[in-house]
């Protein structure tokens, strides 16, 4: 039994002749002659040496083993059937898995709304969110285990491909009892004698270099302590007096106890956010994803032209 090869038709036209029991009315229902099935069914059963129908005048009766027979074809063909289409829908990018590289807050601004979007468009791809520095994810980029990465004011990276997406303004992050917290807004002037807590992960190396251009351009010495923790560790730090730090505007909406963020009057930089992928991944998915962000990325700009 197991070298037995049958083929799908020979399978379809059965099934067809235990629906309508009668091989005139299922080789219509098929849009082939009556020969041609009967001919099917006979080859089927005697390559399986079980007789399937029992003949009568008017039609046909399923046996006990075409009952059998019948009944596990169907559940197997029906699994195929949703095996094709849920391929279907992973060629199509509208199922499957994306893998996210971030290193910054993602529960607010345009990586949220981005995100938020392709869930509602496509509910069946899975996204997974893996945090670190950007040189890690950008590892993982070319490693193959993650499918986009999102970067901090990172324009090229070599061996990828990468595209501009938007941007926030740098905020500084004070705790609730410091002098400049009474401020609407402070000055570089007014930060510049802080002592500085920096991430060495996450987008710490690039505030880091950040805050040393804008001190030493006031002519001081950066007082600076990089720490190896998370961003909510950074923060009770931070909450605690042990110092300031620089932040992107998405990150201020995350609120934390003891902590004020507020603008910089003299920054005229912003934080560019890029996104990161292989050339060599070819995911529906992962195209789908781009192009949505690039639509959005475009439309948010162009919204911003005509306010202006």
């Amino acid at each position: 039994m197991l070298g037995v090869r049958i083929s799908m038709m020979s399978l379809i036209q059965m099934l067809a002749v235990a629906e309508y029991l009668n091989f005139s009315h299922a080789a219509n229902s098929l849009g082939v002659t009556q020969s041609s099935v009967s001919t099917r069914i006979k080859a089927l059963e005697e390559n399986l040496g079980v007789l399937l129908f029992e003949r009568r005048h008017r039609g046909v009766r399923l046996t006990e083993a075409g009952r059998r027979f019948v009944a596990d074809v169907s559940a197997g063909i029906e699994q195929l059937d949703h095996a094709i289409r849920a391929i279907g829908a992973v060629a199509d990018g509208k199922a499957g898995h994306l893998a996210i590289g971030v290193h910054g807050a993602i529960a607010f601004g345009f990586l949220a709304d981005l995100r938020r979007r392709y869930r509602t468009t496509y509910p069946m791809i899975e996204q997974s969110i893996i945090e670190g520095p950007s040189s890690y994810i950008l590892a993982m980029i070319r490693d193959g285990k993650l499918d986009v990465a999102f970067v901090f004011n990172v324009a090229n990276v070599p061996d990828c491909h990468s595209h501009y997406l938007w941007s926030e303004p740098l905020v500084i992050a004070l705790p609730i009892g410091h002098p400049l917290a009474s401020l609407e807004t402070v000055a570089w002037t007014d930060l510049a004698a802080e002592n500085f807590l920096v991430r060495q992960g996450g987008a710490g190396p690039q505030i880091f270099d950040h805050i040393i251009k804008r001190v030493t351009e006031r002519g001081r010495s950066p007082r600076f302590h990089r720490r190896d923790v998370g961003r909510d560790t950074l923060m009770h730090m931070i909450a605690a007096g042990d110092g300031i730090t620089l932040t992107h505007e998405a990150g201020s909406h995350t609120p934390f106890p003891g902590i004020v963020f507020r603008s910089i009057t003299d920054e005229v930089e912003q934080a560019r956010f890029s996104a990161v992928w292989s050339p060599h991944n070819h995911s529906p998915a992962l195209k789908n994803f781009i192009d949505l962000a690039i639509r959005l990325s475009r439309s948010a700009r162009a919204g911003r032209d005509s306010f202006q």
